[in-house]
């Protein structure tokens, strides 16, 4: 089971192909050659990469 790179959760709700988001710390994730990439919502909507804040280790899909 897939697992929030940033507050380690499993509470995900899908919002669409390979996107998902974490109900425990509002981040979405995607899914994209088992990697997760992590993105913050803006509130216009938009949304900026968090992957920066994490290594490839933590992002990678088990």
């Amino acid at each position: 089971m897939m697992k929030c790179p940033n507050c380690q959760s499993k509470d995900l709700g899908k919002i669409g192909i390979n996107q998902y988001y974490c109900w425990n710390c509002f981040i979405e994730l995607s899914i994209g050659k088992d990697t997760i990439f992590t993105h913050q919502v803006e509130e216009d909507g938009t949304l900026s990469s968090l992957d920066d804040l994490f290594d490839e280790e933590s992002r990678r899909l088990s």
